[in-house]
């Protein structure tokens, strides 16, 4: 598998770091014990597409969200994540 980096190009999948799901949302400073578990421990595992994030720690060391057919491995998309120098790619 070949992932397609918004700033170094195409790439081997061993420059990379699967970092699961991006879709959970961090919960709120104070929030409710369960809802810090929910966030920490529940994933969905998803037979089909889904949003990941990866990290790019062999090549720019950015943050990547990876769109991606968990049964055939087709990415469709790859873009930086929030807060990841996603002005880099315009530049």
């Amino acid at each position: 598998m070949r992932i397609v980096c918004p700033f170094c190009g195409e790439r081997e999948l061993g420059e990379f770091t699967y970092l699961g799901d991006a879709k959970p949302v961090r919960p709120a400073t104070g929030a409710a014990e369960d809802e810090v578990y929910d966030y920490v421990y529940l994933r969905d595992n998803i037979a089909g597409v889904m949003s990941e994030n990866w990290y790019h720690g062999g090549g720019c060391r950015a943050w990547l969200k990876v769109t991606r057919n968990t049964l055939t491995h087709e990415i469709s998309a790859v873009e930086p994540a929030l807060g990841a120098g996603a002005a880099k790619v315009d530049a």
